[in-house]
């Protein structure tokens, strides 16, 4: 017999689904303005932008969605940002956690989970797991269930709040698509997916149009950087690199209809010049790609 309890964490991780699934903002054409994410505008911006001045910055790029990217001195205005988000009519996509092998020892995660839970905001949470001691030293099944113990308790604490999280590369074994496959078919957990990163794919090039559509299913979200080739790969603004072009058709080939983030990390000083400089690379290879339906929505 099937206890309550498990009903209705059932039903608990199907809301976060659902919540996923309504914040994806699905359109036929996944490189259109409406479907940008503004990442990486926090931390990154010379100018530090207050909350409110963030949302009138995105407002007037006309970018309906912000993925929260944050350092510890701007715990103090989340509640502020959440404001002022709403106020602007922007949403909040996704906010970052960086946590470590011990997340219920985490304060930053129990902050995060009692901010959307008291704004009452269904988001994912874009998380990277790092501080693992051993981890060279560890077989394959090993780091698989080092990582997949953290992440199912950020996964269980999201869910109750019916969020989502969206495992993030960022280098290293835990940034490794194939790794990340592994921890979600390992844990089964239906509000766990993956965010991938164009920026943090240098070492991923020559294998993207292998693993990618394997990615697709569990795709929460796909931020875009430019790629020039060489040893090492270089990253570059959108346009501006020699791989990218290519990376970019194979997404707009695959069944993959989810947001796409545009980036400010390290591109310019100015966060508003950063996201303009990587939206104006964006229309270039929009252009080379004859994506008519999506350039219509920048004009």
């Amino acid at each position: 017999m099937i206890c309550r309890k498990s009903i209705l964490t059932f039903l608990v991780l199907l809301a976060a689904v659902s919540s996923n699934a309504q914040n994806a903002r699905r359109t036929n054409s996944i490189f259109a303005r409406e479907n940008l994410i503004a990442w990486c505008i926090v931390p990154y911006d010379v100018k530090n932008r207050t909350p409110a001045e963030r949302a009138e910055m995105l407002n007037k790029l006309g970018i309906t969605m912000l993925a929260y990217d944050w350092r510890e001195k701007h715990i103090p205005e989340f509640d502020t940002e959440l404001d002022e988000l709403k106020k602007h009519h922007i949403a909040l996509q996704a906010f970052w956690l960086y946590s470590g092998p011990n997340p219920e020892n985490d304060k930053n995660l129990d902050i995060i989970i009692d901010l959307l839970k008291r704004h009452k905001v269904k988001t994912q949470i874009w998380c990277m797991v790092a501080g693992i001691k051993d981890i060279d030293s560890m077989t394959q099944d090993e780091k698989v269930k080092v990582h997949a113990r953290a992440i199912a308790y950020i996964a269980d604490k999201a869910a109750e709040i019916g969020c989502s999280v969206g495992l993030y590369n960022h280098g290293g074994w835990y940034g490794e698509p194939e790794n990340q496959l592994e921890i979600i078919r390992y844990l089964k957990k239906p509000n766990i997916g993956i965010v991938y990163n164009f920026h943090h794919a240098e070492e991923q090039i020559d294998r993207f149009p292998e693993f990618f559509p394997r990615i697709v299913p569990h795709l929460m979200a796909l931020n875009l950087a430019g790629l020039k080739k060489g040893n090492p790969v270089k990253v570059v603004p959108v346009g501006n690199g020699d791989a990218e072009l290519k990376m970019m058709q194979i997404v707009k080939n695959s069944t993959y209809r989810g947001p796409v983030g545009i980036i400010n990390e390290e591109t310019a000083p100015d966060a508003e010049e950063g996201l303009t400089m990587n939206i104006s690379g964006l229309k270039k290879v929009l252009k080379q790609m004859d994506d008519k339906e999506a350039l219509k929505t920048y004009q």
